[in-house]
C-alpha cells in the first residue's frame, strides 16, 4: 500500500447484501486494506468502538437501523466524529444523497463499484482523517498546556471553566454564530496560554508588579498568539488571545487599538473575563457582588475603557440571568 504508515488502514464495510459486501471486501483487500465486515446497522457503533476503523463504507438501506441513523450516531459522538463515512447508494438516488449530507456523510459511491474510484476515494478520506486526528491532537495539547498554566496559579480557581460556560451563555444571548460561540469557549481556555512563557518570579509574584515586571507580563498575549497561530482551527481564537487587554480609548495593550478596531469577540470576551475576576475570591481580595462588579465595570466604561453599547448589553445579560435564577 503506497503512502500510508506501516499499519494498513482499517475499513469497516457494512452491507446486508452478502454479494455486495464481498465485492467491496475483495476490492479493498486487493488495495491492501484491513477489512472488517458487518451485515446490519445495529452492531456498527459497538464494532467501531472495538475496532476503531479508519473509514466506514456504509450501505444506506438496511433492516432495523438504517445507514442514516448509524451515520448520525457516529457523527454526534466526540470519539467517532472524525471517522469518514462513505455511503453506498443506488445510481442517481438524489434523495438518499441529500439525506446523507444532512447526517454528515463524507462521500458517496454507487453500485456496482468501480475499483479505481473506490480506491481513490477511500485513500483520500483516510489521509484526511489522519490529518484531522493530528490537528485534533494538537488542539488537545494546547488545551492541556492552558489548563496546566491555570494550575500553576492556585489563586484563580476554576477561572477558565467559568469563562467557557459564560462565553457559551453570553454568546447565545448576543445571537452569535455557532463558530463565534465556539471561539469564545476556546478563548476561555486559551486566552492566557502565553503565560507559559512568563517566569514564575513575575507570574506568581505576591507583591505589586514593578514597571519592568509589567512589561514582561504583557508579553503573554504575543507569546500566546505565536503558540496558537500555526493551527488554522485557531484563527478565530487568536484575536481574543492577542487583544483581550485592549481598551476602547486605545490605552490597552499590545497594539493600543481603539474602539471598533478592537476585534468584536475580544471585546465580548474581555467583559466576561473582567466580571469573573471581580466576582471571584482571591487571597488579596474578597469576591465582589454582581452589583459591585457591574458598578466598577460601568465606571471604567464611562472613563473610556469599554464599549458602551456592549457594556449595556452585558449588564442586561447578567441581570436577566439573575432573574432566571430567582424564578
Amino acid at each position: 500500500m503506497n503512502g500510508f504508515d506501516l499499519d494498513p488502514p482499517r475499513v469497516l464495510v457494512v452491507d446486508d447484501h452478502p454479494a455486495s459486501r464481498m465485492t467491496a471486501v475483495s476490492l479493498l483487500g486487493i488495495e491492501g486494506y484491513e477489512v472488517i465486515e458487518a451485515d446490519r446497522g445495529s452492531i456498527v457503533v459497538e464494532l467501531v468502538t472495538q475496532k476503531q476503523p479508519d473509514l466506514i463504507l456504509l450501505d444506506v438501506m438496511m433492516p432495523g437501523i438504517d445507514g442514516f441513523e448509524v451515520c448520525q450516531l457516529l457523527k454526534q459522538d466526540e470519539q467517532t466524529r472524525l471517522i469518514p463515512v462513505i455511503f453506498i447508494t443506488a445510481l442517481n438516488d438524489k434523495r438518499s444523497r441529500i439525506r446523507g449530507i444532512e447526517v454528515g456523510a463524507d462521500d458517496f459511491l454507487s453500485k456496482p463499484f468501480d475499483r479505481v474510484e473506490l480506491a481513490a476515494r477511500v485513500k483520500s478520506l483516510v489521509r484526511q482523517k489522519r490529518l484531522n486526528e493530528d490537528l485534533d491532537h494538537a488542539e488537545q495539547v494546547l488545551f492541556s498546556i492552558a489548563m496546566s498554566i491555570e494550575s500553576r496559579d492556585s489563586n484563580t480557581g476554576n477561572h477558565c471553566e467559568r469563562l467557557v460556560k459564560q462565553g457559551q451563555v453570553f454568546g447565545e444571548y448576543l445571537n452569535l454564530s455557532r463558530y463565534q460561540i465556539r471561539d469564545l469557549r476556546w478563548g476561555g481556555y486559551l486566552h492566557d496560554i502565553g503565560k507559559v512563557g512568563i517566569p514564575d518570579a513575575v507570574l506568581l509574584k505576591k507583591g505589586k508588579l514593578t514597571p519592568e515586571d509589567w512589561q514582561i507580563m504583557q508579553q503573554h498575549v504575543l507569546i500566546g498568539e505565536k503558540i496558537c497561530r500555526p493551527l488554522r482551527s485557531m484563527r478565530g481564537v487568536i484575536p481574543i488571545i492577542r487583544h483581550h487587554h485592549e481598551r476602547w480609548d486605545g490605552s490597552g495593550y499590545p497594539d493600543r487599538l481603539k474602539e471598533n478596531n478592537i476585534p468584536y469577540l475580544a471585546q465580548v470576551f474581555q467583559l466576561i473575563d473582567i466580571y469573573d475576576a471581580l466576582t471571584s475570591e482571591r487571597p488579596y481580595k474578597r469576591a465582589l457582588t454582581s452589583a459591585e462588579a457591574l458598578s466598577i465595570m460601568q465606571k471604567e466604561t464611562d472613563s473610556g475603557w469599554r464599549n458602551p453599547k456592549l457594556m449595556q448589553q452585558f449588564t442586561e445579560f447578567i441581570r436577566s440571568c439573575q432573574e432566571k435564577d430567582r424564578e
